[in-house]
């Protein structure tokens, strides 16, 4: 498959995300849709949310403009949950719902997508791949909305996420994948180059919201001809592993504190490294350079022959293993803010 055909989708998607961003913030100022500091927070000053409308308007743009006309039906469900979700998150950054309609929303978003065909399809029956699928949809979307607690956290991980998804496409043949991996990846740096420290906007979860499921979507439709299926179902995970390593590492402290899973607070894997000494962009760089190194493992675990494959992803999730515990104990010691 030509590479290049997919060079329209992402930079359209980059310039349209670069151009729209400033129109966004503008708009986010008007409407008073800004996040302010509080303790829970790095940032000392207000921002103005919004990033979203620039990273969606990207995306699907360069989707109805460049993609391949045989999965506009596929696209369309993608592009309609993503529409809907980002309107949920902006509602939210305004007025914050609550976890429950924001879980709520994201079952509306994945059942979008199951009408449509886009679902997991591990176990052959819709009793266990429909519910599978939500849950997948409903962690990932999650993992990218907590992960949003750094000026280029989110926005990075995504765009390197979907450049390993794209690449990894490539491979396969895979022109959906492919083209949905592009779009993302032009939509998300576009929207970077604002958003890197020091920000002057942030995506808010209008924004984190529609990466997150966009990255559920990749993660359900990345197929593989050769590779059996013991070995696959972890290139996904390892391509993701820095968001999803973050939600559990999170979710596990807050219920071994006592607090609701959903409590805002500084014990994410950023908020820890940074309590060693590090600068936000350190801290970004390192937390980018695992999200790099997960994704050439990925890749390694794609086209390996099945025993190398198999070794490479069990030794890599020991080492989120060990990271796990070691991070739990840098808690422990700095005895980070609630």
């Amino acid at each position: 498959m030509d590479a290049m055909q997919f060079v329209p989708i992402l930079v359209f998607g980059f310039a349209a995300s670069l151009g729209l961003t400033p129109v966004s913030r503008q708009i986010a100022m008007w409407l008073g849709v800004v996040d302010k500091p509080n303790q829970r927070k790095i940032h000392q000053d207000h921002k103005p949310l919004m990033g979203g409308l620039a990273i969606y308007l990207g995306l699907a743009l360069s989707l109805v403009l460049f993609s391949p006309p045989q999965h506009m039906v596929e696209f369309g469900a993608v592009l309609a949950g993503s529409a809907f979700l980002a309107m949920v998150g902006l509602v939210d950054d305004r007025y914050n719902l609550g976890i429950h309609l924001r879980l709520m929303a994201m079952v509306i978003a994945a059942l979008v997508l199951i009408v449509a065909g886009i679902q997991i399809r591990l176990f052959g029956t819709p009793f266990i791949d429909v519910p599978l699928t939500i849950l997948w949809v409903l962690t990932v979307t999650n993992a990218a909305n907590f992960m949003d607690n750094m000026d280029g956290l989110t926005a990075g991980f995504t765009a390197i996420g979907a450049f390993f998804f794209m690449v990894i496409a490539l491979t396969q043949g895979l022109t959906l994948v492919s083209s949905l991996a592009a779009a993302l990846l032009g939509s998300a740096f576009g929207f970077l180059i604002y958003n890197f420290n020091p920000s002057s906007i942030f995506m808010g979860d209008m924004g984190a919201l529609v990466l997150g499921f966009i990255l559920a979507v990749l993660g359900i439709k990345l197929k593989f001809g050769a590779q059996p299926l013991g070995v696959t179902w972890m290139v996904p995970l390892l391509v993701l592993a820095l968001p999803l390593f973050d939600i559990f590492l999170v979710v596990v402290t807050r219920l071994l504190e006592g607090r609701s899973p959903a409590q805002a607070g500084k014990d994410h894997t950023s908020h820890r490294l940074m309590s060693l000494g590090l600068s936000q962009r350190q801290t970004i760089f390192i937390l980018y350079g695992a999200c790099v190194y997960f994704g050439l493992m990925a890749l390694i675990v794609s086209a390996a022959p099945p025993q190398v494959a198999l070794g490479v992803g069990l030794a890599n999730f020991a080492l989120l293993g060990i990271l796990f515990v070691t991070l739990m104990l840098i808690r422990r010691k700095f005895q980070l803010g609630k």
